[in-house]
């Protein structure tokens, strides 16, 4: 049985990781406004991917036979001054929320819960590639806002979509890849 204190704190990472995909879907949605397709096709494919986590934790919660909680969230940012003010909005996201995931670590370690901790793991591996990954994004946005065309064409090389997927993950409710 998962500690008490980690499953509210779990149940409270599910709102932030739900708050997060429907982040990412407004991201894309103003990237397929300015006719950024890759961009946009980015930001969606990251939304399921926050949502995959979300679910990854209402699994570990359910196979715990914890409460779960699914909360509401509150509306994404929509409106943005520049191409750049979407992703440096993630890299901000993801940053908080590698925060919040060793936050999460450090309640398991305390209440010594070991199998808690072990689940959390992943998602700090995660964290750091996300993090990565937008602050590469962000930097290549910075130096080509004017010529967004450049943006999509790294996208292309440096983002392939196709990829499969990590046989470390754990498993989502419901079946999610």
């Amino acid at each position: 049985m998962a500690a008490a204190r980690f499953v509210d704190r779990l149940n409270e990472q599910i709102a932030y990781e739900f708050a997060a995909s429907q982040q990412y879907i407004a991201n894309a949605v103003y990237y397929d406004s300015q006719t950024l397709p890759r961009l946009a096709g980015f930001f969606y494919a990251q939304a399921v991917e926050e949502r995959n986590h979300a679910m990854m934790m209402v699994k570990y919660l359910l196979d715990a036979d914890a409460q779960v909680t699914i909360p509401g969230v509150a509306s994404p940012e929509t409106a943005f001054g520049d191409i750049v003010a979407p992703v440096a909005l993630a890299l901000q996201q993801e940053r908080r929320v590698s925060d919040q995931i060793g936050e999460l670590m450090g309640v398991a370690r305390e209440e010594g819960d070991f199998l808690s901790e072990q689940f959390v793991q992943w998602f700090l591996k995660e964290q750091v590639e996300e993090v990565s990954s937008m602050s590469s994004l962000l930097a290549v946005v910075e130096r080509s806002a004017d010529a967004p065309m450049f943006i999509e064409d790294y996208l292309v090389r440096e983002h392939a979509p196709g990829e499969t997927a990590d046989p470390t993950a754990p498993a989502a409710a419901g079946g999610a890849p």
